[in-house]
């Protein structure tokens, strides 16, 4: 079968003129990194953008790390397919789109000459990253190595470069717009870059210079790219699409990449024009909080409920109408409303829908015990704020997530302890508490019953930063549903769960 390539696709009708012109368009983005949440999310993003005539400007990849090589992209003209799959507004989604915003990959331990000749390009105007969390970091190096080992220091040499080929011009300065998973990615790089330029005594003029007319834009990335799909899979969409991809990756629907910036930003960058997923603004720290507590905080007061209930995965509950109805009242009832301004409830709810359609996804196998790794710091920083807010906001005790709650402490059981480990049980298979708390719970669960557990635990403030135990019924109703789960069983009080009265505000 024939490889992915412009000749392909400049043969297939329809698509000869329109794929000619996008390989035609000028680099305008350096981006380091060649991960599949890259050519996932940003670069199928600006593609979309290409193709809308938006951005009108392609992608010079650079490969940081001295493992594998650029072959496959040079074998397929830096194309990929992404096959997207999910669902949206409760519909199956299958769609094949084939991304040519790469022109090109240049490997930085043979290339960085050649790297460093993309600041000379006066259309240049964005720098992308996803180096992983720990790129972003202080390496105290000479940044005139050929190439500097670390991520920032890379990036601190092209910009001085870039610096000197335009003699500082105010207008050749970059957007850069890392996607490493760390909050306040942009100012944490930005601080980094100063100190290396001060290391490196790097003159004053271009330190103003990278400060005034550089834009560190603090980002959020948030896309499932599980990558490239199983053998027998991917062969499968090979045969339908009718060529061969070595760069083929799997993604969900929903996509959001939220980048913290001004107008200048968004004229440079406009890709909120060509994508709702794109949003540009001043503080994205409320589209942190929705995922944060909506997403993250959802499947943290589910875990230990749904995997105790006999589920595996996430898709496999929510095939479950018990469950369904559970975690929707959970997100869209008392979480939704506990985000702070400036979000308005309608625009809590909007999201908690999406997160409830990615819930449902079948091509994506979420394993609930994954999610419960570190639990009681997960459930501490996610958690605890969204339930301290839903009584300021609300005023009543929240049903599911004390229900949520009751589940995480019977998780948190341990039945055995071997080498220094805590394993739980369920049904007749242990399974292993990684959790950092986990000796403590095995201490409260040999020494106390219950309810003198569920009182001692919600009192701890070390464990959650206050008393929980002054929440007005919360203790009450944890106590209750733990009660419940151990004399009834999880699933028969999930389902006097569900038949509470409880409507959707």
């Amino acid at each position: 079968m024939e490889y992915l390539s412009h000749q392909l696709m400049s043969a297939q009708n329809g698509q000869s003129i329109a794929h000619q012109e996008r390989a035609a368009l000028p680099e305008k983005v350096l981006q380091f990194g060649t991960g599949v949440l890259l050519r996932g999310l940003p670069d199928f993003l600006i593609e979309m953008a290409n193709r809308q005539g938006i951005f009108q400007g392609r992608i010079v990849v650079v490969k940081s790390t001295s493992s594998g090589d650029t072959a496959a992209f040079d074998q397929q003209d830096n194309l990929y397919t992404v096959c997207i799959r999910g669902i949206q507004d409760a519909q199956q989604v299958e769609q094949n789109l084939v991304c040519s915003s790469i022109s090109r990959v240049l490997t930085a331990s043979t290339q960085w000459d050649e790297v460093l000749a993309c600041a000379h390009n006066p259309e240049l105007s964005v720098v992308i990253s996803n180096t992983t969390e720990v790129g972003i970091k202080l390496v105290k190096e000479d940044i005139h190595q050929s190439p500097p080992s670390s991520f920032p220091a890379k990036l601190l040499a092209f910009l001085y470069a870039r610096y000197q080929a335009f003699a500082g011009d105010p207008e050749k300065g970059l957007i850069i717009a890392p996607t490493e998973l760390i909050p306040d990615n942009g100012d944490k790089l930005e601080r980094i870059l100063l100190e290396l330029a001060h290391l490196n005594n790097l003159e004053a003029e271009f330190i103003d210079w990278m400060e005034q007319h550089n834009h560190c834009c603090n980002t959020l990335v948030d896309r499932i790219v599980p990558g490239t799909p199983a053998p027998a899979a991917k062969a499968n969409i090979e045969a339908q699409l009718g060529y061969q991809d070595d760069l083929l990756i799997m993604s969900e629907v929903y996509a959001l990449w939220a980048i913290e910036g001004d107008e200048a930003v968004k004229a440079k960058f406009p890709l909120h024009l060509a994508h709702e997923g794109v949003i540009i603004a001043p503080d994205i720290n409320p589209y942190r909080e929705l995922k944060l507590r909506i997403l993250n905080g959802g499947h943290t007061f589910s875990c230990g409920l749904a995997y105790l209930c006999g589920f595996n995965t996430v898709v496999e509950a929510m095939n479950q109408e018990m469950f369904t109805h559970f975690i929707e009242h959970l997100l869209l009832d008392e979480i939704a409303h506990s985000i702070p301004a400036p979000l308005t409830l309608a625009e809590a709810r909007d999201f908690a829908k999406k997160v409830l359609d990615r819930f449902r996804n079948p091509f994506i196998e979420h394993k609930w015990l994954s999610i419960t790794m570190q639990y009681s710091s997960k459930m501490q920083m996610r958690n605890v704020p969204t339930l301290l807010r839903y009584y300021d906001v609300v005023g009543t005790v929240p049903e599911h997530m004390a229900l949520g709650f009751a589940a995480y402490l019977l998780f948190m059981r341990a039945t055995k302890t071997e080498d220094g480990r805590f394993y739980g049980r369920r049904e007749n298979e242990d399974y292993l508490i990684q959790d950092d708390q986990a000796a403590y719970f095995y201490t409260m669960w040999q020494n106390f019953a219950p309810r003198a557990l569920v009182s001692a635990v919600l009192k701890n403030e070390d464990l959650w930063g206050c008393d929980l135990s002054q929440l007005a019924g919360f203790e009450e109703k944890v106590a209750f549903q733990l009660e419940s789960m151990q004399d009834q069983g999880l699933c028969s009080t999930l389902v006097v769960g569900a038949k509470t009265n409880v409507h959707f505000y």
